[in-house]
């Protein structure tokens, strides 16, 4: 569903990432996993074609996401770092917002922003203001615009950094629930152990721009003879 190939990013004399290449199969949750630095968020951005690469390439489902970006985006879903909210709006009138961006059926958008609302646990604010509701609740209202028109792929840039406790167990139980019902491709970029633990089924470790693990948790851990944690700080520290 994902294949990059050779994917290099710099600027000027700074080199963000280089030649990453990997493939994600239909229906898996990956986790995009590195240090603060590694250049997970650049992935992320030129995947969603967000950001454009130095060289290389991107395919999802098929289709390049430099030469065909328009047909790439109507396969996926992102969201970023920040979510892209207007704090002015509703939340039901923002979804409604992007679904129109989206381009989905016009009669479809009001039955599809009760769908992403119920799935993101945010039904029951759908008529308060975005600036009146939590970091958390402005997570999962990023999180179900991603969601909108059932795409194939699903892009989260650290989609549980800067929230409570309680408000991370919510989230990664809703990108769990996904991952469940393998409907979505996931790709999850963090820097938060427990995080991949708890939703992603194989981890793709980058330290300094280049990929130095590709591999499931259970071989991660057997192959090295200790746990992730240890894993994590053994390789990127190399």
């Amino acid at each position: 569903m994902i294949e990059v190939q050779d994917l290099t990013k710099r600027y000027r004399d700074h080199v963000a990432v280089e030649g990453l290449s990997f493939e994600i199969r239909p229906g898996e949750v990956v986790g995009f996993l590195g240090p603060n630095g590694a250049g997970k968020s650049t992935t992320m951005r030129i995947l969603a074609g967000y950001m454009p690469a130095t060289s290389g390439s991107v395919r999802i489902g098929g289709v390049s996401v430099f030469d065909e970006p328009m047909q790439v985006k109507k396969k996926l879903g992102y969201l970023p770092e920040i979510p892209p909210v207007y704090l002015d709006m509703t939340v039901a009138s923002y979804l409604g917002f992007v679904g129109r961006l989206k381009k989905l059926p016009r009669r479809t958008i009001p039955s599809e922003v009760e769908r992403v609302a119920t799935t993101a646990g945010i039904a029951h604010i759908l008529g308060r203001l975005i600036r009146n509701i939590s970091k958390g609740y402005r997570q999962r209202v990023g999180l179900a615009q991603a969601l909108l028109g059932q795409p194939e792929v699903l892009i989260l840039d650290e989609p549980t950094v800067g929230l409570d406790p309680i408000q991370i167990r919510q989230v990664r139980e809703v990108i769990t629930q996904l991952g469940a019902k393998r409907t979505h491709t996931i790709i999850l970029s963090t820097h938060i152990l427990s995080e991949v633990r708890a939703t992603c089924q194989r981890v793709i470790m980058l330290a300094h721009g280049r990929i130095v693990l590709d591999d499931t948790i259970d071989n991660i851990e057997a192959t090295h003879g200790t746990n992730l944690e240890e894993a994590f700080a053994k390789l990127a520290a190399q």
